[in-house]
């Protein structure tokens, strides 16, 4: 049985990700800060080593560099959980040493496969290790999604771009694959009645444009900024080369396109069949998640944009919000919206 560390401040977290663990047949040590954890660490040595990053004594930083400098517990694979998603935070921790960064929340598939391939790759290692002509740890090697952001950033273009500005147009031939290092983008196409439909929302650490991956194909949506963005643009040769060099990554890039799919068949369904009310509730919901804005921050975000998402008549739009400003739900000055109440929005019919 393979023993994991999870070093997490918050105890109701803890907890229910070390019965998740032990559900999945894992021996779960817990410590509630780094400076605990980094003396459980190199007292047990264990298989994997999870961490939050902000916590007292010593943060998920200190803990990873402080293992690092180990011999003992140098070479053991390292996780990152964190609430902390911004593109930089995500960098620092990948540029430690650290093998993967899951942001919370966190989808239990997502958990459980980090800690598959870091075992997989660490017992790989191990046979290497054992064989001077089998597989070596080569540090410059890409082996997840977050250390290919990584190989965005340091080699990629950088390209930013203006508010209402296209990135790349429905049709054109695709050359690039782009990492968004700051800024919304939306990605859109029009309907058989020229009317633009809004396919997908991405912010700062999304990946834009894999959908035309493959050579000679065209990109099949447009892409425009809806604030100012920048971003980190490479080659689909160069991308091509690395994913055929590369074991896990053409899994991790799967499973990335599968999830963008299920998010628009999602939205599809939610134009097809949901009530005016709803589809303005959800849209509304849905621009909050992506801008990581709290109820106690504005929303500055077009109506024909907000139209686009919920697939309805910009008038129809206007007149449901108007609504929820009367019901107190929400809060309108000019373009910015400020949501009052959450929890109602989430149950709207």
């Amino acid at each position: 049985m393979k023993t994991i560390l999870l070093i997490e401040d918050d105890r109701a977290l803890r907890e229910n990700t070390a019965e998740l663990l032990e559900l999945s047949n894992y021996k779960v040590l817990t410590a509630p800060n780094g400076k605990i954890g980094i003396a459980i660490a190199k007292e047990n040595l264990p298989d994997v080593i999870i961490s939050d990053i902000m916590m007292p004594e010593v943060d998920g930083y200190g803990v990873l560099k402080e293992l690092s400098n180990d011999e003992q517990t140098k070479n053991i694979p390292f996780i990152f959980l964190s609430a902390i998603t911004e593109h930089k935070s995500v960098r620092k921790g990948m540029d430690l040493g650290a093998d993967d960064y899951l942001t919370k929340p966190f989808e239990e598939e997502d958990l459980m496969s980090a800690i598959e391939s870091r075992l997989a790759k660490a017992e790989l290692l191990r046979l290497g290790n054992d064989n001077e002509n089998s597989l070596t740890d080569n540090p410059d090697e890409i082996g997840n999604l977050n250390q290919l952001k990584n190989y965005f950033d340091d080699n990629g273009e950088i390209i930013k771009v203006k508010e209402g500005d296209t990135i790349y147009e429905e049709g054109a031939r695709s050359i690039n694959v782009y990492l968004i290092l700051k800024g919304i983008v939306k990605c859109h196409t029009m309907d058989q009645d020229g009317k633009e439909l809004i396919t997908t929302l991405y912010n700062a650490d999304d990946f834009l444009g894999f959908a035309s991956l493959m050579n000679n194909a065209l990109y099949q949506e447009s892409a425009t900024a809806l604030e100012p963005v920048e971003l980190a643009a490479i080659t689909k040769e160069q991308l091509n080369t690395i994913v055929s060099e590369n074991h896990i990554i053409p899994l991790e890039l799967m499973a990335l396109l599968s999830d963008n799919i299920s998010d628009i068949k999602h939205q599809l369904l939610q134009m097809a069949y949901s009530s005016v009310r709803k589809k303005t509730a959800q849209t509304l919901l849905q621009f909050a998640e992506i801008m990581n804005k709290d109820t106690s921050e504005p929303i500055k975000i077009s109506r024909a944009d907000l139209a686009s998402v919920a697939g309805i008549a910009t008038e129809s739009l206007i007149r449901t919000l108007s609504g929820f400003k009367k019901e107190g739900l929400i809060e309108i000055e000019g373009r910015n919206i400020r949501i009052k109440e959450l929890k109602v929005l989430k149950y709207v019919t």
